[in-house]
């Protein structure tokens, strides 16, 4: 009901979340319930691997997180659902290699868009 009818909740001051972060094993049911989410709000799904943002290429990942962003919020209210977003953290690598300063890229990318 929150995510049908917003500005009823809104109105009393709550506010809807921008996100939710689901942990857990493999199998779990985490996309399931993203997907869940989703169809009992009647939003559009998206769903992707965090693995489609690591290339080789400085700058690619996250030209692609960009143009993912506008899609979302193209749709929005939509649910988007990032698998395996681990694929896009980890240490960073002051070595300065390329994929290194890719996945930083891609990284700061996907937190500047949230």
């Amino acid at each position: 009901d929150f995510l049908k009818q917003p500005q009823k909740y809104e109105t009393i001051g709550a506010s809807i979340p921008k996100g939710v972060l689901l942990e857990g094993p493999p199998g779990t049911g985490k996309t399931l319930l993203a997907k869940a989410l989703a169809g009992e709000a009647n939003a559009p799904f998206f769903a992707v691997s965090g693995s489609e943002f690591v290339e080789m290429h400085v700058g690619v990942g996250a030209s692609r997180m960009r143009k993912l962003f506008q899609e979302v919020r193209f749709h929005a209210p939509c649910v988007l659902f990032i698998d395996e977003i681990d694929a896009l953290g980890g240490k960073r690598n002051v070595s300065g290699t390329g994929s290194s300063q890719e996945k930083d890229q891609t990284l700061n990318q996907l937190l500047t868009e949230m």
